[in-house]
């Protein structure tokens, strides 16, 4: 089903369906929004002495970024993770890492963003259990998983299980957190992913919300009420460069999702129809050229994902280009959020862009565009069809291949590198990883293997298996396996060999 894009009715308010100008009637007279800054590296120790650091100067959400073995299912010692252990995030094996992360942070006091997608349901049950281990009521917890697998097929690759298994564990995720943690948002839709693989604007809401609508189809098939869990749904885009472009491009995906919502699945609850969203800046658009011209792009990047409306925000670091984040980058990209936030006066309105004739055209613009695109594919038998013949794949390539055309041809102006370039530029300081990490990893996780009870856990082990080739939700037996020690890898292997592994074509 498809709708019409108009302009924005004069008498539309903030807090109204479609939710054009916003979710909240205030926005952010009533509440800024979470400052959350992306970080995770190493061991579990070094990540938390960041996530301390990151608090101790405003930080308001914790983001943690787990290095490709923990994202990939495979244990600090498997083959194919050597060398990739602790370097693109934190390395987390099992209950002992979670246990050191989250060492002296009060879970039940913070809200935490985990950008996890295939193991998400295992990082999960680890988070909960270190909660309880607190102290902390689980049902009260406050944070997010990503577990948008279809746009690993699409855009990323930290994909293990075919897609159908996949969507599998991701509504056993939807049934289980509805009840045990209520308040938990169980999936980012993530257009992030998509934009940096080199899509356009339109392309990032449209197959985002063609993502979305996959995952409440089911939800639903799978026998759960739409506004049971769609109230906990959230999203994940991208702040690109071209300003104005990037608020519309808010406006537009929150109001096409409202109405989504609405008439093609008949949600009553009018939270089921609100696109609450995480922005986070264009890592693509940094570069490694003049660093520090990273930071003007970081700061207009972000001034439009509040202008747009989003609940929460993550600003890169100007040295992202060249390595990790140093502490120093960190902190100034954090300053960036709280110079928007407290001294240039935006926030004194819920939507100070609304009514702005070329915003609304924009905004109906890619509102448009968006539905052509969700329209094609549902003549293609939806996403899952989609995918499997990479037409959504081919869209972006070819999006990415024009883009990079023009940039070669100096049509799209790139400031340092095909513009104002210098010859010549001082060194900046690089974040330097420590070697011996991997080395203190592997043998952390063969110290737990060695001190568990083999008894229960190879039980828990055989009772996920067991479910896995059932129709049982997966979820408490996931937990049960973390609780007996079980590792990330250990329980992906169990899976592994129930499912199979994706390949692709």
């Amino acid at each position: 089903m498809t709708h019409s894009a108009a302009p924005l009715p004069e008498n539309e308010q903030p807090g109204e369906y479609p939710f054009t100008r916003g979710i909240y009637k205030d926005m952010y007279r009533g509440r800024l929004w979470t400052m959350r800054q992306y970080a995770g590296f190493g061991t579990a120790e070094e990540s938390n002495q960041r996530y301390r650091y990151l608090l101790s100067e405003g930080t308001t959400g914790l983001s943690v970024a787990f290095d490709l073995p923990t994202q990939m299912g495979m244990d600090p010692d498997h083959p194919l993770a050597a060398g990739e252990v602790g370097k693109v995030g934190v390395s987390i094996a099992s209950i002992a890492d979670m246990e050191l992360l989250f060492n002296q942070i009060p879970l039940d006091k913070i809200s935490t963003s985990m950008t996890i997608n295939s193991t998400a349901a295992i990082l999960l049950s680890l988070y909960v259990l270190v909660a309880r281990g607190q102290g902390a009521d689980a049902k009260k917890l406050n944070g997010t998983i990503q577990n948008d697998i279809l746009k690993e097929y699409i855009a990323r690759g930290t994909y293990i299980y075919p897609p159908r298994p996949a969507m599998r564990i991701i509504t056993d995720v939807f049934a289980w957190a509805a009840v045990e943690v209520p308040e938990w948002n169980t999936i980012s839709i993530s257009g992030y992913h998509i934009r940096e693989a080199g899509s356009t604007a339109v392309q990032e809401v449209a197959f985002t919300l063609a993502d979305a609508i996959a995952y409440v189809e089911a939800a639903i098939a799978a026998g759960l009420k739409v506004d049971a869990f769609a109230p906990r749904l959230s999203f994940f885009f991208n702040a690109h460069n071209d300003f104005l472009e990037e608020i519309a491009k808010f406006r537009a995906a929150r109001r096409l999702w409202a109405r989504i919502m609405k008439d093609r699945f008949g949600a009553k609850d009018p939270k089921s129809m609100m696109l609450r969203f995480h922005a986070q800046t264009a890592g693509s658009t940094l570069t490694a050229q003049q660093p520090e011209v990273n930071v003007v792009r970081v700061t207009l990047q972000a001034l439009a994902a509040v202008l747009g409306g989003a609940q929460s925000l993550h600003t890169n670091s100007r040295d992202e280009a060249l390595g990790l984040p140093t502490a120093e980058a960190a902190r100034l990209a954090l300053r960036t959020q709280q110079v928007i936030a407290f001294e240039s006066g935006v926030t004194a309105t819920a939507d100070p862009v609304g009514g702005s004739e070329y915003i609304e055209k924009l905004t109906a613009e890619i509102e448009r565009g968006a539905e052509e695109y969700i329209a094609r594919i549902d003549k293609m038998d939806g996403t899952l069809r989609a995918i499997e013949e990479g037409f959504i794949q081919r869209e972006i390539q070819n999006a990415a291949y024009e883009y990079q055309k023009r940039v070669e041809k100096g049509e799209a102006i790139v400031v340092g590198l095909n513009r104002f370039e210098e010859k010549e530029s001082a060194s900046p300081v690089v974040f330097k990883m420590n070697p011996a990490i991997e080395q203190q990893q592997i043998e952390r996780v063969r110290e737990l293997r060695a001190s568990r009870d083999p008894r229960n856990h190879s039980d828990r082990l055989d009772e996920l298996e067991n479910a896995a080739r059932s129709s049982d939700n997966l979820m408490p037996h996931i937990l049960a396996s973390c609780e007996a020690k079980a590792t990330v890898g250990e329980i992906s292997d169990r899976l592994r060999k129930v499912f199979g592994e994706y390949k692709e074509n």
